[in-house]
């Protein structure tokens, strides 16, 4: 089947979700979603979104904290574009409809590690859940928005793989994941907006969806693709054997939590004078430090000095989640461990979110807008989605792309059905672990060149699965996260210093030069 829209946006988070809002009174819309269209990464996000909202607070305060974090390795002109349209973007989502937390003051404001202000909006500490709680009932209703759940994009389309001289993005193939059928997708415009690749990771606190899709098919496509070294682990993510990739908020630390050994002794003014209110990627360093150190399974998190009631008004599903596995926070210390959780690299854009590909945008964590740098600070990545969906909506509209060429279909007619499904979940699995234990918080070179031979060998085999195999949902994931997994590798190696999350033993020290890492097809590149 081959369908025709003026919009496909392949992804339903905040920037797929927000962007297909903006453009829905003027373009025809698809929005392809992986699950249920609530189901992604920005609904897990619980602090919040940054920007200057105070008058004691500054836009050049909240460039100054963005470059910091970022180990000076932030593009100047994204990182101003974003922060001076930040209350823009808040104003948006209040408009929308957004119950963000009050005081007596107005709009309640957190602070966060890295922040030098109370910079924070937030909706208690699920934030993203509601705004995608907003949001996503007007998407469902609009009559020019078509959604497409449990739907996965393969390959992006392009004009050179059609053989035309003149290379731009047509639209997508696409995978209904419960009938097993492949549509053809056909839009002048399309959007990638899936998400991050938290699922490399054997221990991640990103949801099953994020498996690095969006990056995957660009790369493919031709685009350039930046900074993927840079993986931030989040420093605190709950270690409990029954909670998944549960998230225990920066906003817990902003509010006055604890980093504690299992003997109650604090640890973090030994590792940097900020202590708790450190830019993520030195706290996860930190707390990885210590656990290996003295043979530890995880750290704790203590918050329990607060008031019990300051802990139910802003912290009220933390509470309940702790709760129900049997942790008391409001007595208790939280265990903790450091988990994958924010690409800080992706497909490289511009400040109008085009990638390199004429007809292809990208927003949110898919995306290297040049916004993070060496690492992202905290709440500043729904902010990103926000200001450049917008700015892809305002470049979508503002052109008249040209006609779409006849699109051919799927071709399935050479292809047999799988006969072993156990291969690729132990590929899955193997891709994971080495991840994990080679291309984790701390780096060696030896480890990474360990991790790109055995990516090398996974490649092989699952092209091959790929080209002889019908595809589904599980094959379309693991070779997208292999092809992740080797652009990480890759820019890691590239790196000759250690920066923000990338830390190298064999390269301890910082070059005195920020430099981007851009790998294009077949010649990686520094500038």
């Amino acid at each position: 089947m081959t369908l025709h829209f003026d919009v496909l946006i392949i992804g339903s988070g905040l920037a797929g979700q927000s962007a297909a809002l903006r453009l829905a009174d003027t373009h025809r819309v698809v929005v392809i979603s992986k699950r249920a269209l609530e189901d992604s990464a920005s609904s897990w996000a619980q602090g919040g979104i940054a920007a200057v909202l105070d008058s004691r607070d500054s836009i050049e305060a909240h460039i100054r904290d963005t470059f910091t974090a970022g180990a000076d390795l932030n593009d100047a002109a994204a990182t101003r574009f974003v922060v001076e349209n930040g209350r823009r973007a808040i104003d948006w989502l209040i408009e929308q409809g957004v119950p963000f937390s009050r005081d007596e003051k107005g709009y309640h404001l957190t602070r966060e590690g890295g922040h030098s202000a109370r910079r924070v909006i937030h909706v208690a500490d699920a934030t993203g859940l509601a705004v995608q709680e907003t949001l996503t009932p007007k998407v469902r209703r609009h009559p020019n928005i078509t959604i497409l759940e449990n739907h996965i994009a393969i390959d992006l389309i392009t004009a050179a793989k059609l053989g035309q001289p003149d290379d731009r993005c047509l639209g997508a193939y696409v995978l209904n994941t419960q009938s097993g059928e492949v549509l053809t997708i056909g839009a002048p415009n399309t959007l990638i907006a899936t998400g991050g690749a938290g699922k490399v990771y054997l221990y991640t606190t990103n949801p099953d969806t994020s498996t690095g899709d969006g990056i995957a098919m660009a790369w493919r496509a031709g685009c350039r693709v930046a900074n993927m070294e840079f993986i931030q682990f989040h420093p605190t993510c709950l270690y409990h054997p029954q909670a998944k990739s549960f998230l225990i908020s920066e906003a817990v630390r902003g509010e006055g939590g604890i980093l504690r050994l299992p003997d109650g002794t604090r640890f973090m003014p030994a590792h940097d004078e900020r202590a708790e209110l450190a830019p993520r990627d030195v706290v996860a360093r930190a707390i990885d430090f210590e656990m290996k150190k003295r043979g530890l399974d995880c750290v704790y998190l203590d918050i329990s000095h607060k008031p019990a009631d300051f802990l139910a008004e802003h912290f009220p599903n933390i509470l309940a989640r702790c709760l129900e596995l049997g942790i008391d926070i409001t007595r208790q210390p939280i265990p903790v461990v450091p988990a994958a959780h924010y690409t800080c690299g992706g497909i490289v854009t511009d400040l109008d979110a085009r990638t390199d590909l004429p007809g292809l945008y990208a927003a949110g964590e898919a995306s290297y807008t040049g916004l993070h740098g060496a690492n992202r600070l905290a709440s500043n990545s729904l902010l990103e989605c926000l200001v450049f969906s917008e700015a892809a909506v305002k470049h979508i509209q503002a052109h008249t792309p040209p006609a779409l060429p006849t699109l051919p279909a799927w071709d399935a007619s050479r292809v047999a059905d799988l006969d072993e499904e156990v291969v690729i979940s132990h590929n899955w699995d193997e891709l994971r672990r080495f991840m994990w234990d080679y291309v984790g918080i701390v780096r060696t070179t030896k480890r990474l060149q360990r991790a790109q031979h055995r990516i090398r060998l996974l490649m092989r085999e699952i092209e091959e699965f790929y080209s002889n195999f019908h595809i589904t949902h599980d094959l379309i994931e693991l070779r997208n996260l292999v092809v992740t997994a080797d652009l990480i590798v890759r820019c890691a190696l590239k790196r000759r210093e250690s920066r923000g999350l990338h830390f190298s033993r064999d390269y301890p020290d910082l070059l005195a030069t920020p430099k981007r890492t851009i790998l294009r097809r077949g010649r990686p590149t520094r500038r």
